[in-house]
C-alpha cells in the first residue's frame, strides 16, 4: 500500500464533483464545507466540474480529466468532493490510470458513489482511499468516539475510534435553512452487534465501499477483491459493506454475487454499515446479510457506522486494521503503514 502524506496546516485540498455536483440552494453549504477546511488552516482550490443541473456535474471527459489533474498534481494533498451522486462509474475508463500509478499518491475522500473510484484507485495503484464523508459532511463535529476525516488524514500515529452508541434514525438536515448545521442530531441508541452473537477481535486490510456501486466493479478490472485478497493473505482483509437505498432483496442478492466473485475468500472478517434502506417482505437487511454471507465462518459485524445514516466513521481503504467487539467494547484501530 502507498499512503499519502499526513495533511499539514497550508496544504492545499482540491474540490471537484467527480459524479453530482451542486445546484444553487445548497451551495451555502458547500461553502461551509469550504470555510471549516480554511478554518483548519488548509488552503482550497475549487474546480470547474460541481454544476448542479444534471445527474452529473459537468460531461465524463471533463470531470475525469479535472479529477486526474486534482490527484497528480504535487501541490494538492487531498481532493473531497461535495458528495456521491449516481453514474461515477462512467468515468473508469477516461481516468489515466498509468499517470495516477507514477504520481505521489494524494487523499481522494469521500463516500457512497466516490466507492466507484476509490476502491479501483486502491486495488490498481495501491493508493490508500479514504471513505467516510464528503465536503458536504465536513462542517460537522464528529462525536465523542469519532474522529473528523481532516484528523485521520492528517494522523501520524495508529488511531482509535469507539462506536458513539447513538444514531441517527431517519432524515437529514435542513441544508438550506442552515447551511451551517455542524452538529449531527443523533436520537436514536444502538451500536455494532455480531451476526453470530460472539464476541469479536480480528485483524486485516480494510477494504470496501457503497454496496450499490462497487458490486458493479466485481468481474472488471476495476474491482478484483479477491486478487488483493490473495495479494495481502498474511494478514486477511476487512471487507466493510454499506447500502444506501437497496432494499433486503437486492442486499442479499448484490452480497452473494460478490461472495462467488471471491471478495470474502480471505476476509478475516465482514462489516456490515448500519443502514436505512428498507427490509422486504419476508426479509430484513440483517436477513440478508446473514442468507449471503452466513456461511462464511468468519465474524459478520453489523450497524458499524460506516454507511448512509449518521454518524461517519472515516475507514482508509489499505489501512491495517484491528477490529474489537466485547460487551461494551466496540473499537476499530487503524494503522497507515
Amino acid at each position: 500500500m502507498r499512503f499519502p502524506r499526513p495533511l499539514r496546516p497550508g496544504d492545499t485540498i482540491g474540490v471537484t464533483a467527480p459524479s453530482s455536483g451542486v445546484d444553487e440552494r445548497l451551495r451555502p453549504r458547500l461553502d461551509a464545507g469550504i470555510r471549516r477546511l480554511r478554518e483548519r488552516g488548509f488552503e482550497v482550490e475549487v474546480g470547474e466540474c460541481l454544476g448542479g443541473d444534471g445527474v452529473v456535474s459537468a460531461p465524463k471527459e471533463r470531470r475525469a480529466a479535472e479529477l486526474t489533474r486534482m490527484l497528480t498534481d504535487p501541490a494538492v494533498r487531498a481532493v473531497v468532493p461535495p458528495w456521491g451522486g449516481e453514474t461515477a462509474i462512467d468515468l473508469l475508463d477516461q481516468i489515466d490510470w498509468f499517470a495516477l500509478e507514477a504520481a505521489e499518491p494524494t487523499w481522494l475522500v469521500g463516500f457512497s458513489d466516490l466507492s466507484t473510484l476509490m476502491l479501483p484507485l486502491s486495488l490498481r495503484t495501491g493508493w490508500a482511499t479514504l471513505h467516510g464523508s464528503n465536503l458536504m459532511d465536513t462542517a460537522y463535529d464528529a462525536p465523542d468516539g469519532l474522529l473528523h476525516w481532516l484528523d485521520v488524514a492528517s494522523a501520524t500515529e495508529p488511531f482509535t475510534q469507539r462506536s458513539p452508541g447513538r444514531y441517527r434514525d431517519q432524515g437529514w438536515d435542513d441544508y438550506v435553512g442552515d447551511p451551517g448545521v455542524a452538529t449531527m442530531t443523533l436520537d436514536r441508541e444502538g451500536g455494532w452487534w455480531s451476526l453470530d452473537g460472539a464476541p469479536v477481535d480480528v485483524s486485516g486490510r480494510l477494504v470496501g465501499g457503497c454496496l450499490e456501486t462497487v458490486c458493479h466493479l466485481a468481474g472488471t478490472p476495476y474491482g478484483d477483491v479477491a486478487a488483493y485478497g490473495r495479494a495481502h493473505a498474511d494478514e486477511g482483509l476487512l471487507v466493510y459493506l454499506e447500502a444506501a437505498e437497496h432494499g433486503a432483496y437486492d442486499v442479499c442478492r448484490a452480497l452473494h454475487g460478490l461472495r462467488l466473485a471471491g471478495w470474502f475468500e480471505h476476509a478475516s472478517a465482514v462489516v456490515i454499515g448500519r443502514t436505512r434502506a428498507s427490509d422486504a417482505d419476508g426479509m430484513t437487511q440483517a436477513e440478508a446479510v446473514a442468507d449471503a454471507l452466513g456461511s462464511l465462518g468468519v465474524p459478520v459485524v453489523l450497524d458499524v457506522e460506516c454507511g448512509h445514516a449518521q454518524p461517519f466513521l472515516p475507514l482508509v481503504n489499505g489501512a491495517l486494521a484491528h477490529l474489537v467487539l466485547d460487551g461494551e467494547r466496540r473499537e476499530i484501530t487503524q494503522r497507515l503503514s
